[in-house]
């Protein structure tokens, strides 16, 4: 193998021993800035100064910055145009690098998959549900035990970094990088609603309370809205659209999303979009694109988001793993964002 790698590197006059060791180290310890790459919209000034702002702020290496050209601005891409980007997307990555971020809000959807899906695990019908039908499962879902999800199970998750405006994009970047580390001593809200459709998460609360209790703090609460708390860690609930959600104050890597049918059409939905989430100051968040029926498959179970993340796991490696029928939804947020030292 390391004469295998001489050659290699070799033409470029490498050290082939220095270069192994950077081989191995990239492929021990947590996932962090090297396995990342940031994807731009060249087309898109929006897009070229987040994705730049997030590349300076998490030191992204510069081979890992990369650039694809779409008409900026449509809810949807074509399929057929989306698989010549995500084609020209894969030669471009390094095989290092594990996950994506992608420095846009719209295109949020390719076809009936979202794009986070669709970068991610590529274009298939089984991704996507006529009806209320179940979808392919996430290869990686609850699987604490991978590491590498590129080089386990050649799947790159991928997150949005979703922003309306430029200053929307620094703050978000700025309380994914404050959340680093902080050991945050904040609490879990399981919100159980009147909307009884939207509501299907409540079955999983019982258990998503002994997941995360005792190591940090969970209120089930049975209303509608959460209003004037100042310690939100996590904020899960179901409903078309939530009250007063910036009157709470959200950690730094906080994480919150709603079950509905449209929250992932992220700049045009008739339904509360994900993106306010981030707005009133939560680090991550998720939304389907698509009708998904209130399947709870499709949406993250918050036992197993916490579980990950309180562990040590970056938001877009637990959110990831909470999803066991991702095809329809879509990942936004700071994905670095980590709030407790990684055990790996």
């Amino acid at each position: 193998m390391l004469l295998l790698l001489g050659l290699v590197v070799g033409r470029d006059g490498a050290d082939p021993i220095r270069a192994f060791g950077r081989l191995r180290a990239l492929r021990s310890g947590p996932l962090d800035a090297r396995h990342l790459a940031v994807v731009i919209n060249a087309e898109d000034p929006l897009s070229e100064r987040i994705g730049s702002l997030y590349s300076a702020t998490r030191a992204i290496p510069a081979n890992q910055v990369l650039r694809v050209r779409f008409a900026p601005g449509a809810s949807e891409i074509s399929p057929q145009r989306f698989l010549a980007i995500r084609r020209q997307l894969l030669r471009q990555t390094p095989s290092h690098v594990q996950v994506y971020a992608l420095a846009w809000s719209a295109p949020y959807r390719v076809g009936c998959q979202s794009i986070t899906s669709a970068i991610s695990l590529g274009i298939d019908p089984g991704w996507c549900a006529e009806g209320c039908r179940l979808t392919r499962p996430n290869p990686y879902y609850s699987r604490g035990d991978v590491a590498r999800p590129w080089d386990s199970l050649r799947i790159r998750p991928s997150m949005l970094l979703a922003a309306s405006s430029e200053a929307e994009a620094r703050s978000l970047i700025a309380r994914g990088k404050a959340a680093d580390g902080t050991a945050p001593a904040g609490t879990v809200y399981l919100m159980s609603t009147s909307d009884y459709k939207r509501n299907a998460r409540q079955g999983l609360f019982a258990r998503a309370v002994s997941m995360i209790s005792p190591s940090l703090r969970v209120e089930l609460l049975q209303q509608d809205a959460l209003r004037n708390r100042s310690d939100v860690l996590g904020y899960f609930t179901g409903l078309k659209a939530v009250e007063a959600i910036s009157s709470n104050r959200f950690l730094p890597g906080a994480v919150a999303d709603h079950l509905t049918s449209l929250g992932g059409q992220l700049t045009d939905s008739s339904q509360m979009s994900a993106i306010r989430w981030l707005e009133a100051g939560a680090t991550a968040s998720y939304g389907t694109v698509v009708e998904p029926c209130n399947f709870t498959s499709k949406f993250p179970d918050p036992g197993l988001l916490f579980t990950y993340y309180r562990r040590g796991d970056t938001v877009i490696e637990a959110y990831w793993r909470s999803v066991a029928m991702p095809g329809q939804g879509i990942f936004i947020g700071e994905p670095l964002a980590r709030p407790w030292p990684s055990r790996h």
